[in-house]
């Protein structure tokens, strides 16, 4: 059996840049451009993606400092651990078993089957999303090199289509910088419109941070994880900004305002631009490429989230049938993950309890963010002391986290959710009851194991 040592099954650079790309471009681009149309200029729009980006890039660089001191698999859970306390580790873990994996490939799944429906008008969407799931889930379960050469080529597809959807607006779209008004316009700079669009924004930017989950399947961690994240995040951030600029340049208030109420066959900004530019058809068209981005978006997810789960079991913190073998993907860990996730798609008000525990995600990387700190003056990371640039781009990248914690405990969009039997009910609790609940698994999953193999390892890992 090839071992996970041999370098012929590892990844390199670019397949890193490729989960990065592929977990990052969404259907977010192509839909949250419109809403802001509503109370931005043009100028803001563009700006707003800028400083999105940029925030961005500071999580990498922050980020960057951590993988290259601890490169093995796990993300945040393994970040955490070592950083933090074990305890912090686990929540993070199951953030993203429940919020952070299972439920974006869930959304992504029923959008590819919305999409579909456009092309093929009367198919199930429940059926489409859980035969999306179960496809990449088979595509990534069973050989690495599989997996590998697998999402490579879903991601250059993926890239291929979106540079051509871009082409063609340069090409046959108009490019003079454009001189309408939103609909709700006002003197200068709209601040509350424009941070609580870049909120929105940071989502359509998440995934920047995808290589860390499987830094141990690089080749050269060390090296590579981090250069990746950067050219991933900087790839996207330039690309969005050309598709912002095609958006703003070729359609107006009036577009936003038809597409925001607009018929069932042009669900993103677009199909309405596909339409403008090369007629009826176009809207068809744009509906297979944003399939082609969905499905490799879901495929991302599906093959680094198990690596996450398969750490955990490494470390005792679940069964060790989750932990996989080596030269094998983590079976186990990814059927899990999958089950959850066509869980999800067939139940909507559980996914929307789900998604009221996100912002833990946001502080799980807030934390990570803030062990940069922590390594300046640790002594186990001696070697591995970050630099200025590293400690600076970590505190805005905290403030910018603890920002968005405010918004989503402040925001009357972000602030209720659905709760099975109980109905609406605050966030902020649902967030508290979550942690309680998986620290007090925690505690009780190491008291009756008898304490976990955390502790025990040491730091380091591929050269």
């Amino acid at each position: 059996m090839r071992k996970l040592t041999d370098s012929r099954v590892k990844l390199g650079l670019w397949s890193g840049v490729g989960i990065v790309v592929a977990n990052m471009i969404g259907s977010g681009v192509l839909t949250t451009p419109g809403f802001m149309a509503i109370d931005l200029a043009p100028s803001h729009i563009l700006f707003a993606w800028l400083v999105g980006g940029m925030l961005a890039l500071c999580g990498v660089r922050a980020y960057a400092a951590v993988a290259e001191a601890i490169p093995r698999s796990g993300g945040e859970y393994r970040y955490l651990c070592e950083l933090w306390h074990p305890a912090l580790g686990y929540l993070a873990g199951w953030t993203s078993l429940l919020v952070g994996f299972s439920q974006p490939v869930a959304l992504d799944a029923i959008a590819i089957g919305a999409f579909a429906d456009t092309l093929a008008p009367g198919v199930n969407i429940r059926l489409v999303a859980t035969a999306a799931v179960v496809g990449v889930t088979a595509m990534h379960a069973f050989d690495l090199r599989t997996s590998k050469i697998s999402q490579n080529a879903l991601v250059v597809v993926k890239f291929a289509l979106v540079l051509g959807f871009t082409a063609i607006g340069l090409v046959a779209g108009r490019n003079q910088f454009p001189g309408w008004a939103p609909e709700a316009a006002q003197g200068g700079l709209p601040v509350e419109a424009f941070f609580g669009s870049l909120v929105f924004i940071m989502f359509c930017y998440s995934g920047w941070n995808a290589a860390i989950y499987a830094s141990e399947e690089f080749a050269a961690p060390r090296r590579d994880v981090p250069r990746a994240m950067l050219i991933g995040c900087a790839t996207v951030m330039v690309l969005y900004l050309v598709v912002n600029w095609v958006f703003v340049a070729n359609l107006t208030p009036a577009h936003f305002s038809e597409w925001i109420h607009g018929d069932r066959d042009r669900i993103t900004l677009g199909h309405v631009l596909m339409r403008e530019l090369i007629g009826s058809g176009g809207a068809k068209i744009m509906s297979v490429v944003v399939i082609i981005v969905l499905v490799s978006a879901t495929s991302a997810m599906t093959m680094i989230g198990p690596r996450v789960y398969a750490a955990m079991a490494r470390d005792g913190f679940l069964p060790h049938v989750f932990a996989g073998t080596d030269g094998k993907p983590p079976l186990g860990a990814l059927l899990l993950q999958s089950a959850v996730a066509v869980f999800c798609v067939w139940t909507q008000s559980f996914r929307g309890l789900l998604g009221t525990v996100g912002a833990v995600l946001t502080l799980m990387a807030a934390l990570t963010a803030l062990g940069v700190v922590r390594m300046r003056f640790d002594a186990r990371f001696a070697h591995d002391r970050p630099d200025g640039t590293a400690l600076g781009a970590a505190a805005v990248f905290v403030g910018v986290a603890a920002w968005m914690l405010y918004f989503a405990f402040t925001s009357p969009l972000l602030n209720t959710a659905g709760v099975p039997g109980i109905g609406k009910v605050a966030a902020p609790l649902v967030w508290v009851v979550f942690v309680m609940l998986v620290t007090a698994i925690y505690y009780t999953w190491t008291k009756v194991t008898g304490g976990t193999r955390v502790a025990t390892e040491t730091r380091g890992g591929a050269k």
